[in-house]
């Protein structure tokens, strides 16, 4: 079997598994009218329009949790590579952390991790 042949079964499984989970989904379904809008977070109505703005401050929370999450997606690889890199990747690795301890000082002393 070619690569083209094998493709095109490939996605007629996939189209057969789709059409497969949309049929179980309309022969399980209890009503076939669809339900009223409410609330599904926490059962309150909402306040805002779901499309409304954000308060500034979500965005300096945003940029530090992106900070971390970067952290994290360095430090994995780094882990498995630092016994052949030797000490030059750990001070590399140092070095990294305080760049983001100093980001994350700047944000606590103009205030951005204070909820009130």
């Amino acid at each position: 079997m070619n690569g083209f042949a094998a493709a095109l079964s490939l996605l007629g499984v996939v189209a057969l598994a789709v059409a497969g989970v949309y049929g179980a989904g309309w022969a399980l379904r209890i009503s076939s009218e669809p339900l009223e809008a409410a609330p599904f977070e926490s059962g309150l109505e909402p306040v805002e329009h779901a499309v409304s703005r954000f308060h500034v401050r979500w965005y300096t929370i945003t940029m530090l949790f992106l900070a971390f999450d970067m952290e994290m997606v360095f430090m994995y690889p780094w882990t498995l590579i630092i016994s052949a890199m030797g000490p030059s990747a750990v001070i590399e690795m140092f070095v990294f952390l305080a760049i983001l301890l100093a980001g994350v000082i700047y944000a606590w002393r103009e205030g951005a991790l204070r909820w009130t």
